[in-house]
């Protein structure tokens, strides 16, 4: 078997190479395809991308986690559950208003001892306010200096926040979730038919 991949491995190599193969494949094609467009707005049009899948994700990951285990913590000294949730919250709200340049909402504040419901429908709120918030921006504004509140930098350093806390927090989730014995959203395998 290892000589069987080994000798494909060399013939693929080999044809590889420029002029090692027949002359239809060292010639350009004429239904070949052309180069892509370059993207308009490729930052904000890439956090646009990311966002439904990580809403999903981290919103499911929340739902996953029974009632009972939000006041849940690794060690004493983490964060609990419910905590993160209510982190993911504010962060969604302040950022996605920092990157889009517009007020945050206003809403009730979240206390980690809040229920279940209402810390998973605070977190779907916010989601769904990035969506808006985010849905016209555009690269234009993102050189623009920004307080972050701990610290200052141009409005594009939200949208790596945004993206880079997304799967901090999905992570995060997942793992609180492992420990109680929960397989993660992303982890489960598909039905099988």
């Amino acid at each position: 078997m290892k000589h069987m991949t080994a000798a494909f491995l060399f013939a693929v190599f080999v044809c590889a190479i420029p002029g090692s193969g027949s002359a239809q494949m060292s010639q350009p094609s004429a239904a070949a395809p052309q180069a892509a467009a370059p993207v308009k707005n490729p930052v904000t049009s890439v956090l646009r991308i990311i966002l439904p899948r990580q809403q999903k994700n981290i919103l499911a990951a929340i739902d996953a986690m029974p009632a009972d285990k939000f006041s849940y913590k690794p060690t004493p000294d983490q964060i609990s559950f419910a905590h993160l949730v209510v982190h993911i919250t504010e962060s969604n709200n302040a950022m996605c208003a920092k990157v889009a340049d517009i007020p945050a909402p206003k809403v009730d504040e979240l206390k980690e001892t809040d229920s279940k419901d209402k810390l998973l429908a605070a977190a779907t709120a916010s989601f769904d306010f990035c969506t808006s918030a985010l849905a016209n921006v555009d690269d234009s504004k993102l050189g623009e200096n920004v307080d972050f509140g701990r610290v200052q930098g141009p409005r594009a350093m939200g949208v790596f926040f945004l993206a880079g806390g997304w799967s901090d927090h999905y992570g995060a989730a997942a793992m609180y979730l492992r420990l109680n014995g929960i397989v993660p959203p992303t982890a489960q395998g598909k039905p099988s038919h």
